[in-house]
């Protein structure tokens, strides 16, 4: 079948299926009627445990994709003539086609980053023009939990970013698609994490859901608007019953940490195996469910003839190769030795 991988792909966690619970929570949810639009148990329910892991004070909601709850958040959070402050890797700037920028009509400024966090330092340097009316004036600071390269930011460090914030009459939003990862690899609590931040995603679509997505406004006050800008951004499903659903099963004894916990261990199994292959050199610290490596362009399009990832920068070639709540060890082991052969590490 055209688009499916041949084996075990490496290429995404959103390559990968829907949990077993979640599929079987969606049939379950698919008896009866229901009222629309989030007037429903399920949603109710799913609702009120997000506000419980996260400790928000204010409200939750549940979107359809990553995207959307960016721009959601976002819009929450900025003023009409602010900007966005964020780390060049930032999703919002590199993988979601100026959403931000046309929808929010909101100006981008990056600050280059090696690991793709950002510091209080590298924040600092780009509230320069504060005051001056030509410029658009920095409000948000959009951080990644975990990042776009695979690497985590500490407690520490997330808790004096929202410190500076604080202090510079700036907001934090936190962009967390793979928050499930973050919180397995530092084995911390949502809540903890939620914290640190003003309104924050929590991804579920890369972790075992079919697709849904949460945003999770910490104070009350933020989320006056929430509801007209959901729908504005054409996020509100009318089926709710089916988004509330999917985060009940992943809610419910903490299978959303188990997945992340397992996807985890499965890209450090895969960095682990690299090591004894001294043709292939890991560039970022394997920290959640990313293995960013870089070797030789030839060995890469060798790979990619029966192995489903994606080449990262080609200009470097450095290649992304990610796990999932389904990849199994032997999948990983059978991609090492595939990796092994074409470098030349063992005989084919």
């Amino acid at each position: 079948m055209t688009g499916q991988a041949p084996r075990k792909s490496f290429g995404s966690d959103n390559h990968a299926g829907t949990h077993p619970d979640v599929l079987r929570a969606v049939v379950e949810a698919n008896t009866g009627d229901a009222t629309a639009y989030g007037a429903d148990p399920w949603t109710e329910r799913a609702i009120g445990e997000l506000k419980r892991v996260s400790g928000a004070k204010g409200e939750a909601y549940l979107v359809l994709n990553g995207s959307g709850a960016n721009v959601m958040g976002l819009g929450l959070l900025l003023g009409r003539h602010e900007a966005v402050i964020c780390a060049e890797t930032a999703h919002i700037n590199t993988d979601e086609c100026g959403a931000a920028e046309r929808i929010l009509g909101t100006k981008l400024l990056t600050v280059p980053s090696a690991d793709g966090k950002i510091t209080p330092e590298l924040i600092a340097g780009r509230l320069a023009g504060r005051g001056d009316e030509h410029f658009a004036q920095p409000g948000v600071v959009a951080v990644t939990q975990s990042t776009e390269v695979g690497t985590c930011y500490s407690l520490a460090e997330l808790r004096a970013i929202k410190e500076f914030c604080a202090a510079n009459q700036l907001r934090v939003y936190l962009d967390g698609a793979r928050l499930a990862n973050a919180a397995a690899f530092i084995g911390c609590s949502v809540a903890e994490i939620a914290s640190c931040a003003d309104v924050l995603s929590f991804g579920a679509t890369k972790n075992g859901a079919m697709g849904v997505e949460a945003v999770i406004v910490m104070h009350a006050a933020d989320g006056a608007n929430a509801k007209y800008l959901r729908k504005q951004h054409m996020q509100l499903s009318s089926k709710m019953r089916f988004l509330g659903a999917q985060f009940n099963a992943l809610l419910a004894d903490d299978l959303w940490l188990r997945n992340a916990g397992h996807a985890n261990a499965m890209a450090a199994r895969l960095a682990d195996g690299l090591a004894t292959i001294p043709e292939v050199e890991v560039v970022y610290p394997v920290q959640a469910d990313a293995v960013f490596a870089r070797l030789d362009p030839r060995h890469v399009a060798s790979l990619q003839r029966d192995w489903m990832f994606h080449v990262w920068d080609e200009s470097t070639s450095t290649v992304r190769w990610m796990t999932a709540f389904d990849t199994e060890e032997s999948d990983v082991d059978e991609f090492l030795a595939a990796i092994a052969a074409v470098t030349g590490a063992l005989s084919v």
